[in-house]
């Protein structure tokens, strides 16, 4: 305890950087990984090449990935 006290100063700034650092990698991992949200990336993904905006290449390219993101996601749910 006292250690860590002393180093405070010297400590301080680098523990507060990896402890941001932490919080936005565990953010970034809720983001990409929520199940709602891939949903939302999907309707979004429909919506787009509905109206015209994208290739039926780049909509099937685009849907796989978010599929398959959503698969792993619910065999992982189905795993616990």
């Amino acid at each position: 305890m006292l250690l860590k006290l002393l180093f405070a100063p010297v400590l301080g700034p680098i523990e507060g950087v990896s402890w941001v650092a932490n919080k936005l990698l565990e953010q970034a991992d809720i983001a990409t990984n929520d199940l709602e949200s891939l949903q939302k990336q999907l309707l979004a993904l429909q919506l787009s090449f509905d109206m015209g905006e994208l290739s039926e290449e780049d909509f099937e390219a685009q849907e796989e990935e978010i599929l398959l993101a959503i698969q792993a996601i619910e065999d992982e749910e189905d795993e616990d």
